[in-house]
């Protein structure tokens, strides 16, 4: 095409802006300078264009039971929601719009979607709904899902907003150290929960996708309180920056090693656990430095325990690793977990156990489709079948590789 003929064709481009563009548009003119509590005023004036009314927005809380409104002006004052059996909860754990006829218009129930983890929901009013309507509020819910994750960077609002109950100290720099709670991708999805939600002092979790490799780390921390929790956070920052300067996995765990020995002595240790998934393949690699084997899900059943020989905890001077591999089937999921998940129990009783774990893992991979829906469930059941006692930190993470391409996603139709 010649100078002249690119010219011709770029005039007769319609660029004239459209109601739609300068809906959406007022969010990311004003993004970037708005203040976290103009945040409710500018989605309730949004939603107002559209003809929405009676807006309110739910966000998760800590301990995944609840969808609980955030307070601001312009938003409409409505009750906590629970997740389980709620139009809301299902718009939230199914990730997709619910419509609930009323008798003056229709309820909708929009999934806040960001980087396929859920923040909340957004819920409105309108008369009627129609296939535009539909386009246009999945697409602004999308852009106040990234709103709020950016301006929770910088104000409390949102996490005083998901708390029900007072947090330790401890729990507050271990929720600090967390990555968003689940990621979803085309080619794999993953979740993770911590208990006691609002005591957790020493175990975490962290991952990362990095071109087609997703990292995977889960720590638990000796001890309990604020020393578990800074072991946790020395072991977190350790792991990362191994993880960024793109070392193998031994010279990961020899990097974690170094740094609990020399912040805590020959006395201090944490168990870990460091995969790699690569998205592509499903070729899985892992150090088990202490942990529970993990599970491997097939055809929503427990096929087997990926066993490896582990090494020493870190912190405890281990030599080299043993690096395991597994090559995973399309749909196939690894549930990873703490030992406190298995070994609760009450004084002079038997501990909960594996055994009890993969019955429930077994009966709840039949009813839930998502790896979030899966992974909430089983942490509830867990949690109710051992009386709701926890004594000890409990982490679950699931992920399941789906194979396939994302290549799609950066081509425009």
């Amino acid at each position: 095409m010649t100078p002249e003929d690119r010219r011709s064709e770029g005039r007769r481009l319609d660029r004239a802006e459209g109601f739609g563009e300068r809906l959406l548009g007022v969010l990311l003119d004003r993004a970037h300078e708005m203040p976290p509590q103009l945040i409710a005023p500018l989605i309730a004036e949004e939603v107002g264009r559209v003809g929405g009314r009676n807006v309110s927005v739910l966000l998760q809380d800590y301990g995944q039971f609840m969808l609980v409104p955030l307070s601001g002006r312009g938003l409409a004052a409505s009750e906590p929601e629970p997740i389980a059996q709620s139009p809301a909860g299902a718009a939230f754990m199914r990730a997709t719009a619910v419509e609930v006829p009323q008798t003056d218009g229709v309820r909708v129930y929009l999934p806040l979607l960001d980087g396929g983890g859920q923040i909340g929901v957004m819920i409105v009013t309108l008369d009627s709904v129609d296939d535009d309507d539909r386009r246009l509020l999945h697409r602004l819910a999308g852009l106040v899902a990234h709103l709020l994750v950016i301006k929770s960077d910088y104000t409390d609002q949102l996490f005083q907003t998901r708390r029900r109950q007072p947090m330790a100290l401890a729990a507050e720099i271990q929720w600090s150290l967390l990555p968003p709670l689940a990621m979803s991708v085309p080619q794999v999805e993953l979740a993770g929960i911590l208990e006691p939600t609002y005591d957790v002092a020493g175990d975490s979790f962290d991952f990362a996708l990095n071109d087609d490799i997703l990292h995977v780390g889960l720590i638990d921390a000796m001890g309990h309180g604020l020393d578990a929790a800074n072991m946790a956070s020395i072991a977190v920052g350790a792991y990362r920056h191994a993880r960024r300067a793109d070392v193998g996995l031994s010279a990961v765990y020899s990097f974690m090693d170094e740094a609990i020995a020399d912040q805590f002595g020959p006395e201090g240790f944490a168990t870990a656990q460091m995969m790699r998934l690569n998205i592509s393949t499903g070729q899985l690699t892992w150090v088990n430095a202490g942990h529970p084997a993990p599970l491997l899900i097939r055809n929503h059943e427990v096929a087997g325990r990926l066993e490896s020989p582990t090494t020493l905890p870190v912190g405890f001077g281990g030599e080299d690793p043993h690096i395991s591999e597994q090559s995973l089937q399309q749909g196939d999921k690894v549930l990873c977990f703490t030992d406190g998940l298995i070994e609760e129990h009450e004084a002079g009783e038997e501990p909960f156990g594996e055994e009890a774990l993969i019955r429930a893992v077994n009966r709840i991979g039949q009813e839930e489709e998502s790896v979030r829906e899966a992974v909430r469930a089983l942490s509830h059941a867990l949690r109710e079948n051992r009386g709701w006692r926890t004594s000890d930190d409990a982490t679950l993470l699931l992920m399941e590789w789906r194979g396939g391409a994302a290549d799609h996603l950066a081509t425009l139709d």
